[in-house]
């Protein structure tokens, strides 16, 4: 609880504990922090940025880490003020080029949201809080019983319900069904809206929009709203920058782990990180995360009618598929580009926004543990991770003002690639 001691009389005693006080209530604050965007030139360049990474406590925005920088890149970090003298310095004396993408994070974390719309209620084109979401779960899969289904996967390290929904026409028998997940990175704000975005067109749209009525009546889709409900419910209480899962590490002091570097797929070989405290750490082992374990038991459970797995995460306006573990190409390489290609021509076709599409590992750059790969390599062959928008004006901060326009484009996308599978079932 936090107590506040207003008592002159009594000031003195209680100066010391009241600052206690305030550190552990108060959310964190990024008053005068910035975002820069680096571009490296050269070798030397990039071994600056990463030596950056160990002199200042720096949060890279993009790529997911220092050791994942490389030459010709944009390199979007977060520097505290305190540190920023040191950065202009180093950065000044390379000749390196930096951009100032945001002057005082803390005004951007307040500015993106816009949506002026003051209400408590769940809004599709604002950012939900947890229990909105939590209670919107509820509330959509009863108000629609006929075509929703809800259930529980399992629960968070921070005992959660991971709510699942099942959103088709009942047909009392099995059905080839599409796999989405939002808010594996619990920053991802933009994410978190697209999942509640979908639900919401899927089931309003039914019956009027002949594309969503026959995908619905002849397939399911699962969706999974919010993957990492703790990182998320901690963006909203403490620290709007927060990436991993929350659980405990033995032996640290650091919490949690990056999901999306957790799953059997070439685990902790590349691109990711086994110390705990790093933003990519993947984890004691494959699984490891409860949320993880809670997921990917589900799918392969459902592994016979799962013929799609579908993650978004933001940002930089990417439609990749795997390989991200490794160079080699998928199986199903040439099939998987042409339909990537066809889905962001789709996505473009309402209001310009240029995505670009190819394998992970050399499309943006090796990462192994992801579920796409690790999904895919189960025997989902249609599985493919979104990078909604921006590319990196705002960066996770995106404005409520444009979850209508990026949901709206990217329905056209995911329609486009379940059309593609129930046309091509395997």
């Amino acid at each position: 609880m936090c107590v506040e001691h207003n008592h002159t009389g009594k000031m003195k005693v209680f100066l010391l504990l009241g600052l206690v006080a305030v550190a552990l209530c108060e959310p964190t604050k990024f008053v005068g922090d910035k975002v820069l965007r680096l571009k490296p030139l050269n070798d030397e360049h990039v071994t600056i940025i990463r030596e950056l990474g160990q002199k200042v406590k720096v949060d890279f925005w993009r790529p997911d880490s220092s050791d994942l920088v490389s030459t010709g890149m944009n390199v979007d970090i977060h520097v505290p003020a305190a540190g920023l003298d040191m950065v202009f310095t180093i950065l000044q004396q390379s000749g390196m080029e930096a951009k100032v993408m945001f002057e005082d994070l803390q005004e951007a974390v307040e500015a993106q949201m816009d949506n002026m719309r003051v209400t408590k209620a769940h809004d599709y084109t604002k950012y939900n809080s947890w229990a909105t979401i939590n209670d919107w779960v509820v509330s959509i899969s009863s108000a629609n019983a006929n075509l929703i289904s809800r259930q529980v996967i399992g629960n968070t390290y921070e005992g959660r319900p991971m709510h699942l929904l099942k959103i088709g026409k009942k047909t009392g028998s099995a059905k080839p069904a599409v796999f989405m997940d939002c808010g594996f990175h619990a920053r991802e704000w933009i994410t978190h809206a697209f999942c509640q975005w979908f639900v919401n067109e899927a089931v309003s749209t039914y019956g009027s929009d002949p594309e969503m009525t026959n995908l619905l009546d002849r397939m399911d889709f699962f969706v999974l709203p919010v993957f990492n409900i703790d990182g998320y419910e901690y963006t909203w209480t403490k620290d709007r920058m927060w990436r991993k899962t929350r659980s405990r590490n033995s032996g640290s002091s650091c919490i949690g782990a990056d999901p999306n570097r957790n799953f059997d797929a070439g685990w902790c070989t590349t691109g990711a990180s086994s110390n705990p405290c790093s933003d990519t750490y993947c984890g004691s082992s494959p699984e490891s995360e409860i949320e993880s374990k809670n997921l990917a038991n589900f799918i392969r459970t459902n592994k016979s009618i799962i013929k799609a797995y579908l993650t978004v995460h933001s940002y930089s306006q990417l439609l990749l598929f795997p390989y991200s573990y490794k160079y080699g190409l998928a199986a199903d390489h040439s099939e998987l580009l042409s339909v990537s290609q066809g889905a962001i021509a789709a996505l473009r076709s309402l209001y310009g926004t240029r995505y670009t599409s190819g394998p992970g590992a050399t499309t943006i750059y090796p990462a192994a543990g992801g579920s796409d790969d690790w999904a895919y390599d189960l025997g989902v062959k249609y599985s493919y991770t979104f990078e909604l928008r921006d590319e990196g004006r705002y960066g996770f901060l995106l404005p409520e003002s444009q979850i209508k326009p990026t949901c709206e484009e990217t329905m056209l996308a995911v329609k486009y690639i379940a059309s593609y599978v129930l046309n091509n079932l395997y």
